[in-house]
């Protein structure tokens, strides 16, 4: 397990090296989501009879803040990698796939992780978290996190270092990949709202998109409230994290577009 040690701890010092970019400044973005929509918001929306917006959001602004900075993690590491040609230094070392994939997704899911605490910390002060059942709170934060560091592993895989596009000059498939793919999906998830406000056709929509029941089993954990039971979240989202990884393990395996 040398190999894995060290990829994984190489890929904690990328982030931590430059954390005033990779944790602090995400931090400060869902601190500003918070201020706004609370402020704007407030005494305008009731998710739930007994809880507060503020309350209702601080989990889903935590939970979007742990996925998409494992995708982040993840994703950029191998598109950069290729980009600069010392992808080369990973490949050629004794390193399993499956040592590839763990140091890989761990690192991300770390990052995420890490992230989450830091958006916890700083928007806990803006309302009532009441952590009803903490182990769900883990649980999901722990797979969401693996999920995405998975699919961020499978977007640095497919992303070419640039493309042409249209006439537009170096267009960057993974910024296509996480604007068009990740985004969408974390912003259309329940974060800012509960499906029920929503009208049936949109309601049923949400049930197809697998980070709805991320957030919402992680809010599950907070205040003891779904949408949706947490045991359904909790096997869509295992599902989901079995299929990527499978998937990414194959990938590794295969050498697609890392091996010539």
């Amino acid at each position: 397990m040398q190999g894995f040690v060290t990829l994984f701890r190489k890929e904690l010092l990328r982030f931590w090296k430059v954390s005033f970019q990779t944790v602090a400044a995400p931090v400060l973005t869902s601190l500003l989501y918070l201020l706004v929509f609370s402020h704007v918001l407030e005494n305008r929306v009731r998710v739930y009879d007994s809880l507060s917006y503020a309350a209702f959001l601080v989990p889903g602004l935590v939970m979007m803040a742990v996925l998409q900075n494992a995708f982040a993690n993840s994703s950029s590491s191998l598109i950069q990698s290729k980009v600069t040609g010392n992808i080369v230094f990973v490949l050629l070392p004794p390193i399993s796939y499956r040592e590839f994939f763990a140091a890989y997704v761990l690192a991300a899911t770390v990052r995420g992780l890490v992230v989450g605490l830091g958006v916890l910390a700083v928007t806990m002060w803006f309302a009532e978290l009441r952590y009803a059942a903490p182990h769900w709170i883990f649980v999901f934060a722990l797979l969401g996190g693996a999920i995405l560091g998975s699919l961020g592993v499978i977007a640095g895989i497919w992303a070419d270092k640039f493309d042409q596009l249209a006439g537009f000059h170096k267009f960057d498939q993974l910024a296509g990949f996480q604007n068009f793919v990740i985004m969408p999906l974390t912003f259309l998830s329940g974060v800012f709202y509960s499906i029920h406000s929503l009208p049936p056709f949109w309601q049923g929509l949400s049930h197809f998109n697998p980070v709805f029941y991320m957030i919402d089993g992680f809010r599950y954990g907070f205040h003891g409230v779904s949408d949706v039971p947490p045991g359904l979240s909790l096997a869509v989202v295992s599902g989901c994290l079995l299929g990527l990884a499978g998937l990414t393990l194959w990938l590794l395996k295969s050498g697609y577009k890392l091996r010539a």
